[in-house]
Protein backbone atom coordinates (compact mmCIF):
# COMPACT_ATOMS: atom_id res chain seq x y z
CA UNK A 1 0.00 0.00 0.00
CA UNK A 2 1.56 3.27 -1.14
CA UNK A 3 0.59 6.35 0.91
CA UNK A 4 1.19 10.03 0.20
CA UNK A 5 0.65 12.63 2.92
CA UNK A 6 -0.42 16.03 1.58
CA UNK A 7 0.02 19.19 3.64
CA UNK A 8 -1.29 22.51 2.32
CA UNK A 9 0.25 25.55 4.01
CA UNK A 10 -0.15 29.32 3.89
CA UNK A 11 1.85 31.41 6.37
CA UNK A 12 1.64 28.55 8.84
CA UNK A 13 4.70 29.63 10.85
CA UNK A 14 5.72 27.36 13.75
CA UNK A 15 2.64 25.18 13.26
CA UNK A 16 4.12 23.72 10.09
CA UNK A 17 7.43 22.87 11.77
CA UNK A 18 5.62 21.05 14.58
CA UNK A 19 3.46 19.18 12.06
CA UNK A 20 6.52 17.94 10.20
CA UNK A 21 8.21 17.00 13.44
CA UNK A 22 5.19 14.80 14.24
CA UNK A 23 5.41 13.21 10.78
CA UNK A 24 9.09 12.47 11.29
CA UNK A 25 8.20 10.44 14.40
CA UNK A 26 5.67 8.15 12.70
CA UNK A 27 6.17 4.47 13.48
CA UNK A 28 5.13 3.64 9.91
CA UNK A 29 7.87 5.10 7.69
CA UNK A 30 6.44 3.90 4.38
CA UNK A 31 5.05 7.17 3.06
CA UNK A 32 6.06 10.26 1.15
CA UNK A 33 5.02 13.87 1.72
CA UNK A 34 3.88 16.57 -0.67
CA UNK A 35 3.88 20.08 0.77
CA UNK A 36 1.89 22.64 -1.22
CA UNK A 37 2.78 26.20 -0.31
CA UNK A 38 0.02 28.69 -1.08
CA UNK A 39 2.40 31.63 -1.59
CA UNK A 40 3.56 31.95 2.02
CA UNK A 41 5.50 35.11 2.92
CA UNK A 42 6.45 34.27 6.52
CA UNK A 43 9.55 32.20 5.78
CA UNK A 44 8.01 29.02 7.19
CA UNK A 45 8.81 26.99 4.07
CA UNK A 46 12.48 27.97 4.01
CA UNK A 47 12.87 26.88 7.63
CA UNK A 48 11.91 23.32 6.64
CA UNK A 49 14.89 22.92 4.32
CA UNK A 50 16.91 21.10 6.98
CA UNK A 51 14.10 18.79 8.09
CA UNK A 52 14.93 15.08 8.27
CA UNK A 53 12.22 13.98 5.85
CA UNK A 54 13.95 12.58 2.78
CA UNK A 55 10.75 11.74 0.88
CA UNK A 56 9.48 15.31 0.77
CA UNK A 57 8.54 17.25 -2.35
CA UNK A 58 7.38 20.85 -2.37
CA UNK A 59 4.99 22.60 -4.75
CA UNK A 60 5.31 26.39 -4.45
CA UNK A 61 2.43 28.40 -5.89
CA UNK A 62 2.66 32.04 -6.94
CA UNK A 63 -0.67 32.86 -5.33
CA UNK A 64 -2.97 31.51 -2.66
CA UNK A 65 -4.97 29.05 -4.74
CA UNK A 66 -7.01 27.81 -1.77
CA UNK A 67 -7.14 24.50 0.06
CA UNK A 68 -9.24 22.70 -2.56
CA UNK A 69 -7.11 23.47 -5.61
CA UNK A 70 -3.82 22.97 -3.74
CA UNK A 71 -4.89 19.46 -2.71
CA UNK A 72 -6.03 18.63 -6.24
CA UNK A 73 -2.63 19.65 -7.60
CA UNK A 74 -0.85 17.45 -5.06
CA UNK A 75 -3.15 14.48 -5.68
CA UNK A 76 -2.44 14.75 -9.39
CA UNK A 77 1.30 14.66 -8.73
CA UNK A 78 1.27 11.46 -6.64
CA UNK A 79 -0.47 9.28 -9.18
CA UNK A 80 1.22 6.07 -8.00
CA UNK A 81 -0.21 6.32 -4.48
CA UNK A 82 -3.09 4.04 -3.52
CA UNK A 83 -4.08 6.18 -0.53
CA UNK A 84 -4.02 9.92 0.09
CA UNK A 85 -3.61 11.23 3.64
CA UNK A 86 -4.54 14.88 4.17
CA UNK A 87 -3.07 16.71 7.13
CA UNK A 88 -3.43 20.35 8.09
CA UNK A 89 -0.25 22.19 9.11
CA UNK A 90 -1.79 22.87 12.54
CA UNK A 91 -2.54 19.17 13.07
CA UNK A 92 -0.04 17.03 14.97
CA UNK A 93 -0.56 13.27 14.65
CA UNK A 94 0.51 10.84 17.33
CA UNK A 95 3.43 8.57 16.29
CA UNK A 96 1.10 5.64 15.59
CA UNK A 97 -1.29 7.67 13.37
CA UNK A 98 -0.30 6.30 9.97
CA UNK A 99 0.25 2.78 11.28
CA UNK A 100 -3.18 2.77 12.91
CA UNK A 101 -4.96 3.99 9.78
CA UNK A 102 -3.13 1.46 7.64
CA UNK A 103 -4.39 -1.26 9.96
CA UNK A 104 -7.98 -0.05 9.72
CA UNK A 105 -7.75 0.05 5.94
CA UNK A 106 -6.96 -3.68 5.96
CA UNK A 107 -9.67 -4.47 8.52
CA UNK A 108 -12.38 -2.41 6.80
CA UNK A 109 -11.89 -2.88 3.04
CA UNK A 110 -15.44 -1.69 2.29
CA UNK A 111 -14.60 1.89 3.32
CA UNK A 112 -13.02 4.48 1.02
CA UNK A 113 -12.31 7.22 3.56
CA UNK A 114 -11.28 7.33 7.20
CA UNK A 115 -11.52 10.19 9.69
CA UNK A 116 -9.15 10.69 12.62
CA UNK A 117 -9.92 11.50 16.25
CA UNK A 118 -9.11 15.20 16.66
CA UNK A 119 -8.23 16.52 20.11
CA UNK A 120 -7.81 20.21 20.90
CA UNK A 121 -4.11 21.06 20.94
CA UNK A 122 -4.56 23.67 23.68
CA UNK A 123 -6.84 21.41 25.76
CA UNK A 124 -6.03 17.74 25.16
CA UNK A 125 -8.79 16.77 27.57
CA UNK A 126 -11.36 18.08 25.05
CA UNK A 127 -12.33 16.73 21.64
CA UNK A 128 -11.93 18.87 18.55
CA UNK A 129 -13.99 16.49 16.46
CA UNK A 130 -14.84 12.86 15.69
CA UNK A 131 -15.59 13.30 12.01
CA UNK A 132 -18.17 15.55 10.39
CA UNK A 133 -21.93 15.50 10.86
CA UNK A 134 -24.29 16.76 8.17
CA UNK A 135 -27.75 17.85 9.27
CA UNK A 136 -30.79 17.56 7.02
CA UNK A 137 -31.05 21.37 7.06
CA UNK A 138 -27.57 21.63 5.55
CA UNK A 139 -25.85 22.66 8.75
CA UNK A 140 -22.48 21.04 9.42
CA UNK A 141 -20.45 20.46 12.59
CA UNK A 142 -17.62 18.35 13.94
CA UNK A 143 -19.07 15.60 16.07
CA UNK A 144 -18.35 15.87 19.76
CA UNK A 145 -16.57 19.22 19.62
CA UNK A 146 -15.79 20.38 23.17
CA UNK A 147 -16.75 17.13 24.85
CA UNK A 148 -14.32 15.33 27.13
CA UNK A 149 -11.82 13.30 25.12
CA UNK A 150 -12.23 10.51 27.68
CA UNK A 151 -15.20 8.27 27.17
CA UNK A 152 -16.78 9.98 24.16
CA UNK A 153 -16.69 8.66 20.59
CA UNK A 154 -14.29 5.90 21.59
CA UNK A 155 -15.50 3.24 19.13
CA UNK A 156 -15.10 3.01 15.35
CA UNK A 157 -18.31 3.78 13.50
CA UNK A 158 -19.57 4.85 10.13
CA UNK A 159 -19.99 8.62 9.80
CA UNK A 160 -21.22 11.01 7.15
CA UNK A 161 -17.81 12.34 6.09
CA UNK A 162 -14.21 12.82 7.16
CA UNK A 163 -12.73 16.06 8.45
CA UNK A 164 -9.85 16.77 6.05
CA UNK A 165 -7.70 18.22 8.84
CA UNK A 166 -6.50 14.61 9.24
CA UNK A 167 -8.09 12.08 6.91
CA UNK A 168 -7.38 9.12 4.60
CA UNK A 169 -8.96 8.74 1.15
CA UNK A 170 -8.69 5.95 -1.38
CA UNK A 171 -7.26 7.44 -4.51
CA UNK A 172 -9.60 5.76 -6.99
CA UNK A 173 -12.61 7.03 -5.02
CA UNK A 174 -11.29 10.61 -5.16
CA UNK A 175 -10.80 10.31 -8.90
CA UNK A 176 -14.26 8.83 -9.39
CA UNK A 177 -15.96 11.92 -7.92
CA UNK A 178 -13.59 14.51 -9.37
CA UNK A 179 -11.64 15.48 -6.26
CA UNK A 180 -12.25 18.73 -4.40
CA UNK A 181 -14.49 21.44 -5.84
CA UNK A 182 -12.07 24.32 -6.40
CA UNK A 183 -14.89 26.90 -6.42
CA UNK A 184 -15.19 26.32 -2.67
CA UNK A 185 -11.62 27.63 -2.16
CA UNK A 186 -11.60 26.53 1.49
CA UNK A 187 -13.98 25.49 4.29
CA UNK A 188 -16.62 22.79 3.84
CA UNK A 189 -14.82 21.54 0.75
CA UNK A 190 -14.23 18.31 2.68
CA UNK A 191 -17.92 17.98 3.52
CA UNK A 192 -18.82 18.58 -0.12
CA UNK A 193 -16.32 15.91 -1.14
CA UNK A 194 -17.63 13.52 1.49
CA UNK A 195 -21.20 14.09 0.31
CA UNK A 196 -20.26 13.29 -3.30
CA UNK A 197 -18.37 10.19 -2.20
CA UNK A 198 -21.44 9.00 -0.32
CA UNK A 199 -23.72 9.67 -3.31
CA UNK A 200 -21.34 7.57 -5.40
CA UNK A 201 -21.63 4.65 -2.98
CA UNK A 202 -18.45 5.12 -0.91
CA UNK A 203 -18.48 4.90 2.89
CA UNK A 204 -16.53 6.69 5.63
CA UNK A 205 -15.29 5.28 8.94
CA UNK A 206 -14.34 7.19 12.08
CA UNK A 207 -11.14 5.79 13.65
CA UNK A 208 -10.89 6.64 17.37
CA UNK A 209 -7.37 5.18 17.67
CA UNK A 210 -5.95 7.56 15.04
CA UNK A 211 -5.22 10.45 17.40
CA UNK A 212 -4.30 13.95 16.19
CA UNK A 213 -3.85 17.18 18.14
CA UNK A 214 -5.48 20.05 16.24
CA UNK A 215 -5.26 23.81 16.70
CA UNK A 216 -7.97 24.69 14.15
CA UNK A 217 -8.07 27.77 11.87
CA UNK A 218 -4.59 28.67 13.05
CA UNK A 219 -3.81 30.84 10.02
CA UNK A 220 -7.06 32.75 9.44
CA UNK A 221 -8.44 32.66 12.99
CA UNK A 222 -11.62 31.06 14.29
CA UNK A 223 -14.64 33.24 13.62
CA UNK A 224 -12.73 35.63 11.33
CA UNK A 225 -14.50 37.34 8.42
CA UNK A 226 -12.61 35.01 6.07
CA UNK A 227 -13.92 32.01 7.98
CA UNK A 228 -17.50 33.29 8.11
CA UNK A 229 -17.61 34.28 4.44
CA UNK A 230 -16.33 31.02 2.98
CA UNK A 231 -18.08 28.77 5.48
CA UNK A 232 -21.53 30.32 5.05
CA UNK A 233 -21.26 30.66 1.28
CA UNK A 234 -20.11 27.08 0.84
CA UNK A 235 -22.79 25.77 3.18
CA UNK A 236 -25.42 26.83 0.61
CA UNK A 237 -23.49 25.42 -2.32
CA UNK A 238 -22.95 22.04 -0.66
CA UNK A 239 -26.70 21.68 -0.08
CA UNK A 240 -27.68 22.77 -3.60
CA UNK A 241 -25.15 20.52 -5.32
CA UNK A 242 -25.57 17.35 -3.35
CA UNK A 243 -28.89 16.97 -1.56
CA UNK A 244 -30.86 14.27 -3.45
CA UNK A 245 -34.08 15.44 -5.11
CA UNK A 246 -36.72 14.19 -2.63
CA UNK A 247 -34.67 15.40 0.34
CA UNK A 248 -33.80 18.68 -1.37
CA UNK A 249 -37.42 19.79 -1.60
CA UNK A 250 -38.45 18.23 1.72
CA UNK A 251 -35.80 20.08 3.69
CA UNK A 252 -35.50 23.27 1.62
CA UNK A 253 -37.70 25.27 4.06
CA UNK A 254 -35.40 24.22 6.92
CA UNK A 255 -32.33 25.12 4.87
CA UNK A 256 -33.74 28.56 4.09
CA UNK A 257 -34.73 29.09 7.72
CA UNK A 258 -31.26 28.10 8.88
CA UNK A 259 -29.69 30.61 6.50
CA UNK A 260 -32.02 33.39 7.64
CA UNK A 261 -31.24 32.58 11.26
CA UNK A 262 -27.51 32.79 10.49
CA UNK A 263 -27.92 36.21 8.90
CA UNK A 264 -29.88 37.49 11.90
CA UNK A 265 -27.38 36.02 14.38
CA UNK A 266 -24.38 37.72 12.77
CA UNK A 267 -26.25 40.95 12.06
CA UNK A 268 -27.17 41.31 15.73
CA UNK A 269 -23.46 41.08 16.51
CA UNK A 270 -22.56 43.85 14.08
CA UNK A 271 -21.24 41.53 11.38
CA UNK A 272 -24.00 41.99 8.84
CA UNK A 273 -21.64 42.98 6.03
CA UNK A 274 -19.70 39.70 5.91
CA UNK A 275 -22.73 37.43 6.34
CA UNK A 276 -24.74 39.26 3.67
CA UNK A 277 -21.76 39.13 1.32
CA UNK A 278 -21.46 35.39 1.94
CA UNK A 279 -25.13 34.73 1.15
CA UNK A 280 -25.14 37.08 -1.84
CA UNK A 281 -22.10 35.33 -3.32
CA UNK A 282 -23.80 32.01 -2.68
CA UNK A 283 -26.87 33.19 -4.61
CA UNK A 284 -24.77 34.49 -7.50
CA UNK A 285 -23.06 31.12 -7.74
CA UNK A 286 -26.28 29.10 -7.82
CA UNK A 287 -26.48 28.70 -11.65
CA UNK A 288 -23.04 27.10 -11.69
CA UNK A 289 -23.82 24.91 -8.69
CA UNK A 290 -27.12 23.81 -10.23
CA UNK A 291 -25.24 22.73 -13.35
CA UNK A 292 -22.90 20.69 -11.16
CA UNK A 293 -25.90 19.30 -9.34
CA UNK A 294 -27.35 17.84 -12.54
CA UNK A 295 -24.09 16.04 -13.23
CA UNK A 296 -23.70 14.75 -9.67
CA UNK A 297 -27.28 13.54 -9.32
CA UNK A 298 -27.25 11.85 -12.73
CA UNK A 299 -24.46 9.57 -11.46
CA UNK A 300 -25.88 8.99 -7.97
CA UNK A 301 -26.00 5.27 -7.10
CA UNK A 302 -27.39 5.49 -3.55
CA UNK A 303 -31.06 6.13 -2.83
CA UNK A 304 -32.17 9.35 -1.15
CA UNK A 305 -33.50 7.55 1.92
CA UNK A 306 -30.25 5.65 2.36
CA UNK A 307 -28.40 8.96 2.29
CA UNK A 308 -30.85 10.36 4.85
CA UNK A 309 -29.92 7.57 7.30
CA UNK A 310 -26.37 8.94 7.51
CA UNK A 311 -27.49 12.50 8.28
CA UNK A 312 -28.18 14.16 11.62
CA UNK A 313 -31.86 14.89 12.19
CA UNK A 314 -34.02 16.70 14.71
CA UNK A 315 -32.79 19.89 16.36
CA UNK A 316 -29.21 20.67 15.23
CA UNK A 317 -26.67 20.19 18.02
CA UNK A 318 -22.90 20.04 18.20
CA UNK A 319 -22.65 16.51 19.53
CA UNK A 320 -24.10 14.93 16.33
Amino acid sequence: MRVSVIVVAHNSGPYLARCFEALSKQTNKDFDIVLVDNNSTDGSIEKLSSTALPRLSVIRLQQNAGFAKANNLAIERVRRSDWIALLNPDAYPEPSWLETLAGYIKRYPDYASFSSRLVQASRPEALDGAGDAYHTSGRVWRRGYGLSSEGHYSKPEEIFSACAAAAFYRRDALEAVGGFDEDFFCYLEDVDLGFRLRLAGYRCLYVPDAMVLHVGSATVGKGSDFYVFHGHRNLVWAYVKNMPGPLFWMYLPYHLAMNVASVIWYALRGRWRVILKAKWDAIKGLPGMWKKRREIQSHRVVGAWEIRKTMAKGLPRREG
